[in-house]
């Protein structure tokens, strides 16, 4: 890339973080990362159970223990409501949704997925979302903003301790767009730059990397 295009992808970017829709969703992502830091940091640690249950502690695997991590993390913002300063916590959702717990705070929505990861370890790629649930979900709703929060976690004996510093806030719409041919999935890290766009611009290049939305 030369210096003149590099610069001309720098200002498009600068324009990008003075749309006022993509500003909309740099702020949800803001309040969700700092919503999740205080909680996490009121609750660092939790035992998953006894010794007797399990006398040689728990092997270190994320997937087993992901939807216990999403119900302590969804009752805690319920528990914790008024300190958060949160309006309102539903996670009483159909399995089927896209977001795992609906935040209100004020006057803005925040639909969240939750997910963890263990930290110290090396990361890779993970599946994200469907394609054609997202797309469909987006065009259907222009106001839907789907944000996710992924709780870093390390595995101590039966106890799951979670990592406040390692806590990584995203929304699809900014992800570096990949979507995996074999099953239709966006696939991103956790951590990574996001990429600023446009919901109009998101959906277009959604469409043209999936297979199933060309059908």
């Amino acid at each position: 890339m030369t210096d003149e295009n590099g610069r001309e992808f720098e200002n498009r970017a600068e324009d990008l973080s003075k749309n006022s829709e993509v500003v909309r969703v740099l702020k949800k992502i803001e309040k969700t990362k700092s919503l999740f830091e205080h909680l996490v940091a009121d609750l660092p640690s939790f035992e998953v159970t006894s010794a007797e249950a399990l006398p040689y502690g728990l092997k270190p695997h994320t997937r087993s223990v992901s939807w216990l991590v999403e119900q302590v993390i969804v009752q805690r913002l319920r528990a914790q409501r008024e300190v958060l300063q949160i309006d309102s916590v539903d996670y009483d959702l159909p399995d089927t949704e896209l977001h795992d717990v609906e935040l209100l705070v004020g006057q803005s929505p925040l639909y969240v997925n939750i997910k963890c990861h263990q930290a110290e370890k090396k990361q890779n790629k993970n599946d994200i979302s469907a394609v054609v649930k997202l797309y469909q979900r987006y065009m259907d709703n222009p106001d839907y903003d789907l944000l996710y929060a992924s709780i870093g976690i390390r595995f101590e004996g039966r106890f799951i301790r979670f990592l406040p510093e390692h806590i990584a806030c995203f929304s699809p719409q900014f992800l570096p767009l990949y979507v995996n041919p074999t099953n239709d999935k966006i696939q991103a890290f956790y951590n990574h730059q996001p990429v600023l766009r446009t919901r109009e611009v998101f959906l277009t290049e959604l469409k043209t990397a999936s297979k199933t939305l060309k059908l």
